[in-house]
């Protein structure tokens, strides 16, 4: 169980500093670099797999229709995150996408109580309800449904929960998400060259190595999640991923000077709220439940 935290710490403050790396591409369409990611993740994949002869393991795992069929779905979902949160960095939307991760823990319980049949306590749905009074009130203030965060919730919200039914170990896992779109990614990049419109080789050395080193920096923290997702109470993944959400809010604020308008620190201020008593309820939780396990233990004769 320990191990499965610092799995998710890990990767939760990686994708809580993403966006300094993708700002990097921002000259490049989001979906060449997401084919990039895809490709070379592929790759860096490959190489571990490899050396551990698992191989041979993977190949057999994808000729079972069940396998096909979960893996399908979850890498559908994580290229519908990718491309979401690339664009959304580059075109200088980094607290909106923000946004999408503070919702997320609230989307994993909700998940819990559909697929899992996990009942909230009342300190939960007070946190719910107040996350969706949030939502609404910037709905109601921009005229439109904040579609960044709500798509970036929802699609990794689903993508945990399929890893958390997936039978496979994260590597595995993993590297059947890429192969299953390496084929259109790597038909898209070979469109791009041969149309004259590919930025890899051809927008300078720092971007192509970047894109490149994508892969390794894309797999890590899938890897480290996708082992804690396995490990780890769905309930407490949300909670950790506060800290991705929180890294990208400073750094759209502080670090790219994106701006918060008075309505978005109103609407925001719902759903921390909304997280504030999540939080401290689940910690009163967890405290009663150890109290009780230390009352019906039976002390030494």
């Amino acid at each position: 169980m320990r191990k499965g935290i610092l799995f998710a710490i890990s990767a939760y403050v990686m994708w809580g500093l993403f966006p300094l790396y993708w700002k990097q591409l921002q000259a490049i369409p989001a979906k060449e670099i997401v084919a990039h990611r895809i490709v070379w993740s592929l790759v860096f994949l490959g190489i571990i797999i490899s050396s551990k002869k698992q191989i041979v393991r993977a190949l057999k795992t994808i000729r079972k229709p069940r396998i096909i069929a979960i893996y399908t779905c979850s890498a559908s979902l994580i290229f519908v995150n990718w491309l979401t949160y690339i664009w959304a960095v580059n075109s200088g939307y980094i607290v909106d996408a923000s946004l999408g991760y503070f919702i997320n823990p609230l989307v994993s319980v909700l998940l819990g109580i559909i697929f899992f049949r996990e009942r909230l306590r009342v300190g939960q749905w007070i946190a719910i309800l107040l996350a969706c009074a949030g939502v609404g009130y910037l709905t109601f203030k921009y005229g439109a449904l904040p579609w960044i965060g709500l798509v970036l919730a929802f699609s990794f919200g689903t993508y945990g929960l399929i890893k958390k039914l997936a039978p496979l170990e994260a590597l595995e896992g993993q590297t059947i998400e890429m192969a299953f779109l390496t084929i259109p990614a790597l038909s898209f990049l070979i469109y791009l060259e041969t149309h004259h419109r590919a930025s890899f080789g051809h927008a300078g050395f720092t971007p192509s190595l970047l894109l490149i080193l994508g892969g390794a920096v894309t797999a890590i923290p899938l890897l480290m999640f996708s082992a804690a997702a396995r490990q780890i109470p769905l309930s407490m993944i949300g909670i950790l991923q506060y800290l991705a959400p929180s890294l990208q809010f400073s750094i759209g604020v502080w670090v790219y000077g994106e701006s918060f308008p008075t309505y978005k620190l109103v609407g925001y201020s719902f759903i921390w709220s909304a997280l504030l008593v999540y939080t401290i309820e689940g910690l009163r939780h967890q405290q009663k439940s150890r109290k009780a396990m230390e009352s019906l233990e039976i002390p030494p004769t």
